[in-house]
């Protein structure tokens, strides 16, 4: 069991309580062995102490306020039927701490979040203010660019929209793709046929598809073409109508390869282009097709760009520890 700890004496103090009139969400409220309670007192610096239906929070006013809104956060979501876990409620942590678009106000974390994504598999919302802008984003324009470091749920979303409007047949089909660029290293020859040889470079669309659809689906729907996952070159030439159409890891895209694809849009479908512009691994050196595209389109109606940061990154915590340690001043 985690240990426990009251706060260092620091600044002006508070004392708040809370109480809930639910009793029966308290055991997921708190987690097993009251993980969350730990979680949240360990990243706030604060002392929680639960008393049947109340909690006690002692700490710093501004980390005891940042807790309170965290738990009753939290509680709002449980009291509608969503689920929480370790990295909901680091998120939800985060997102304490966020601003407004004014700058001023924290992020209103007490309220469940207004989007969601219904999958077969789960309900997704979103872990950060800008998840929430890209899900509605997601949800509104025809070309999407999401930009921003690993772990930020970028492609993640993108896929789950995807299967969400082929499941409702808003579209037809869900096209996935990726540049075959090796990041970093030579792997040579790989043997067996076309589909073995470039599975590798696309496993990560595959994860995602098998979180969101019941790996029969996933598997029964690539065989009748309503899924597809395919290499960037294979897109040449084709004219791609009432499809969900991702393309991953953009950033290594070439100018014309980025041109092309972006020229396969056709009628009734959207385009959701993923990628992180630090992290370009063309064997050339030369301009990212990322990049390029997002300075020429960036404002044109229908268009939207949706950016992210290490705040953004919602893998085990420590990844955007990570993140921010190779990206960070010193970097």
């Amino acid at each position: 069991m985690a240990k426990r700890h009251a706060p260092a004496e620091a600044g002006e103090r508070a004392r708040l309580e809370l109480v809930f009139d639910k009793p029966y969400l308290l055991g997921a409220l708190f987690g097993e062995y009251d993980q969350n309670l730990v979680a949240i007192e360990n990243r706030l610096g604060v002392y929680i102490a639960a008393r049947g239906q109340k909690l006690q929070i002692e700490g710093e006013a501004e980390a005891a306020a940042r807790a309170r809104d965290v738990l009753q956060g939290l509680y709002n979501r449980l009291a509608v039927g969503q689920q929480i876990d370790t990295g909901a409620v680091e998120a939800v942590i985060a997102m304490s701490a966020e601003p407004t678009l004014d700058g001023i106000i924290r992020h209103d974390v007490s309220e469940p979040p207004k989007v969601m994504i219904r999958t077969r598999k789960k309900t997704i919302v979103p872990r950060s203010a800008n998840q929430g802008l890209y899900m509605e984003a997601l949800g509104r324009n025809e070309l999407i660019f999401a930009l921003g470091p690993a772990g930020t749920g970028k492609t993640y979303l993108a896929v789950a929209q995807a299967v969400s409007q082929l499941i409702t047949g808003s579209v037809d089909r869900l096209i996935l793709s990726r540049p075959a660029v090796e990041a970093g290293e030579k792997l040579g020859f790989l043997p067996g046929d076309m589909k073995e040889k470039v599975d590798p470079y696309l496993r990560p669309l595959y994860d995602a598809l098998h979180d969101t659809l019941p790996a029969e689906q996933v598997e029964r729907r690539i065989a009748s073409g309503e899924i597809e996952i395919a290499p960037l070159a294979f897109m040449r030439g084709r004219t791609l109508a009432n499809a969900f159409i991702i393309l991953d890891e953009a950033q290594n895209t070439t100018i014309a390869q980025m041109k092309m694809f972006l020229t396969r849009f056709g009628e009734g479908s959207r385009m959701v282009i993923c990628g992180d512009p630090k992290q370009v691994d063309l064997p050339q050196p030369g301009a990212s097709g990322l990049a390029d595209a997002v300075e020429r389109l960036e404002g044109i109606e229908g268009i939207a760009v949706s950016r992210f940061t290490t705040a953004d990154v919602v893998r085990h915590p420590i990844v955007g520890r990570i993140v921010a340690a190779y990206e960070g001043p010193n970097a």
